[in-house]
């Protein structure tokens, strides 16, 4: 078949290599039009480069560093982080397997050895190489395992290269490989030649999933059931509608709901499975995608050591199937604590999908069901080729063999007998070929002729008719199936689908159920188990002190707030030490539905020195903001009274005011009933303009 040009650097993006030096690392390709052209002028941000005598000129690096991070985005978005739609593999990826085909003669191999040979296409060292492999083994899919390679439930990592070994699946023997069909190109060092893409005949990408940092985008495509794939396949090649929805190797609970088929904007949530095992144990047994035993554990212990949950202690008994039992104390309500380990730990998280493939040198954002379609064209695409090539060789064959019994049965092999030159040879041969030519379906050429030269004596002396004729009918039937699958080609996809459904599907059973998950509210499933303290003259509140003014229960969500003696406001969220502000008039939790409080309150003003009176409410306040309440800063507080109803505010108030005051009547009452309730920042009503020394609540 022809081969595809090798595009160069300004086409597709390559290693080059250079004189200087042989070390393996790439440098960044040329502009490949994947992002928008550099312009002309330098972008340093300022002038022209100048030369040794001030002229403007050229600097030998200058080109380099107008296009610098274009090159190197193009270069990491397409040969490093994203994954080709044709194979649904990264390049790394795509080198293990080769290099594993390469090697593979049904025998493990020690990692070690498959990564030292993948060296010679992927020029970025041993540790990328054998991570990605790992990576692509814990799948199962296209890698066997021999030995230790890690344990995607607690996150253990896998062993030494050279103590575990690997080899190529059947499934992948049966649908990545196949070199007649393979594109390639030269390798970094043109040393050797690599795949363009594998011909790989399945949504490859949709199995394993997919997931990639590059330079101004990111890809997350999740991983997905192999019957499911099959079965989508399958419903779209037959033109009948299909839906898939993600299938994690870890399982657990997934709502759909808002996945928009996997294309960015998406979310998935994802929950924990969690059993009663007793009254006070729970069991952890399925993980949410992306999590781990020890993450999760982590997760439970920092929300125990917050308040936020309490649990007396977590055992980790995972071996080949999870399970973490989460003990709780005596008195505990275990559905309530079911609820708080969905809120407070890593037992549900949230997934935002976006799938980004490669396609014809360009990264685009599909949906999954997209991914799909194309991805099953593209295996009618591979089909197609492998039964025309079959068919050229089957013809081939029949022309060949038919040549060979007309050669043998005709006994054309004696008229070259009494020839003395090649050339003699060659006429007696053709000569003799005439009388039969028109039995051939295409015309004898002189390498047929010189191919005939080859047959040895020994192969005419036990040439079998009867032998001769099976194998060509054996060829013509097939000749006949290969021509009715082309003509049928559809059908032909689908029973390929169905063949790999039926003999890879059996140990793919769907782990991950889907469900609606309802939202739940934190403050609906908090405990209140925390102890707030306060330090009024200090200004400080705090959980669980013990040791200075104990406030009330409360919860690590409820919000504090505090009125101080200088005529300031302050919220805040409880913590283990928070500063409010010094001498602290007034502590209490904000209720949630806001504060209906009726607060009443006297203060000395500190710019005009009188004293003034308001009532206000609270109403819609900032957290950790300082609010004024007082005309001016530096005001002093009175009195101050909190009401839980207007009826219980107080009516009346003495009024005491300084012995060196200049007023003739130092002691009156002050009726507060004839006050308004206002906002929070209003001035008030005038007392008194001398100064005040105390006030006592009448009424």
């Amino acid at each position: 078949m022809a081969k595809r040009k090798t595009p160069n650097p300004s086409e597709q993006l390559e290693l080059p290599l250079t004189d200087e030096s042989n070390t393996d690392t790439p440098k960044p390709p040329s502009n490949s039009g994947l992002l928008p052209a550099a312009t002309g002028e330098p972008q340093t941000g300022g002038g022209e480069l100048k030369g040794p005598t001030g002229s403007s000129s050229e600097g030998p690096l200058a080109q380099s560093y107008r296009t610098w991070f274009l090159d190197y985005a193009s270069y990491v978005i397409l040969d490093r982080a994203v994954p080709h739609i044709e194979d649904g593999l990264k390049p790394v990826q795509r080198r293990i397997l080769h290099t594993m085909r390469q090697m593979d003669d049904g025998r493990f191999n020690k990692v070690a050895n498959i990564v030292g040979d993948a060296m010679k296409y992927h020029p970025h060292g041993d540790a990328s190489i054998g991570a990605a492999l790992v990576n692509i083994a814990q799948r199962g899919l296209l890698i066997e395992k021999q030995g230790n390679f890690g344990n995607i439930h607690t996150g253990d990592e896998a062993a030494a290269p050279r103590y575990i070994e690997a080899r190529l699946t059947p499934f992948a023997r049966d649908a990545v490989f196949n070199p007649k069909t393979t594109v390639w190109q030269q390798s970094y060092d043109g040393r050797n030649r690599e795949p363009v893409t594998l011909p790989v005949k399945f949504p490859l990408v949709l199995a394993e999933g997919a997931d990639g940092i590059a330079v101004g985008l990111a890809t997350k495509i999740l991983p997905h059931n192999f019957n499911d794939l099959c079965r989508a396949s399958i419903n779209h090649l037959q033109g009948k509608r299909f839906r898939i929805f993600p299938d994690f190797p870890t399982g657990g609970v997934a709502d759909f709901s808002e996945y928009k088929d996997g294309e960015r904007g998406g979310k998935v949530k994802l929950r924990a499975k969690i059993e009663t095992r007793g009254k006070y144990v729970l069991a952890i047994t399925e993980l949410p995608y992306g999590t781990t035993t020890a993450s999760l554990i982590e997760s439970i212990l920092a929300a125990n050591a917050k308040g936020k949950i309490k649990v007396r202690h977590v055992d980790d008994n995972t071996a080949d199937a999870v399970e973490i039992l989460v003990h709780l104390p005596q008195g505990a309500d275990a559905d309530q604590i079911v609820q708080q380990l969905y809120v407070f730990t890593d037992c549900q998280v949230s997934i935002s999908p976006a799938a980004c493939v490669i396609q014809d040198d360009k990264p685009q954002f599909l949906s999954v069901s997209e991914i799909l379609r194309r991805s099953a064209g593209n295996t009618v695409n591979l089909l197609k080729r492998e039964l025309e090539i079959r068919l050229e060789e089957l013809e081939q064959q029949w022309h060949w063999d038919s040549l060979e019994r007309i050669f043998i049965e005709e006994r054309i092999y004696r008229r070259i007998e009494k020839s003395t030159t090649w050339e003699e040879v060659l006429k007696e041969i053709r000569d003799g070929l005439k009388p039969f030519i028109k039995t051939l379906r295409r015309p004898v050429t002189a390498e047929d002729i010189v191919r005939l030269t080859e047959i040895k004596i020994k192969r005419i002396s036990a040439y079998n008719r009867f032998q001769a004729d099976e194998a060509m009918k054996k060829i013509e039937a097939e000749i006949k199936t290969v021509k009715a699958n082309l003509k049928n080609l559809t059908a032909y996809a689908i029973q390929w689908f169905e063949m790999l459904q039926e003999k890879y599907g059996k140990g793919h059973k769907r782990r991950t159920t889907y469900d609606e998950i309802e939202q739940i509210s934190a403050a609906s499933v908090v405990s209140a188990n925390q102890r707030l303290y306060v330090n009024r003259e200090e200004g400080f509140i705090g959980l669980n002190w013990r040791k200075d003014e104990f406030v009330t229960e409360c919860t690590i969500l409820d919000d504090v707030i505090c009125f101080m003696e200088n005529a300031t406001m302050k919220v805040a969220r409880v913590a283990d030490k928070v500063f409010m502000g010094p001498n602290i008039q007034h502590i209490a939790i904000l209720p949630k539905d806001g504060d209906t409080s009726f607060y009443t309150m006297i203060y000395q003003d500190k710019e005009s020195g009188r004293a003034f009176a308001k009532r206000f409410q609270v109403g819609g306040v900032t957290r950790e903001k300082l609010y004024d309440l007082a005309a001016s800063e530096g005001s002093q507080v009175l009195f101050f009274d909190v009401a839980k109803s207007e009826e219980s505010m107080p009516k009346k108030v003495e009024i005491v005011l300084s012995g060196r005051s200049p007023a003739r009547v130092k002691e009156f009452e002050f009726n507060l009933a004839d006050l308004t309730v206002g906002g929070r920042g209003a001035k008030g009503v005038t007392v008194t303009k001398y100064q005040v020394r105390q006030i006592k609540r009448r009424g």
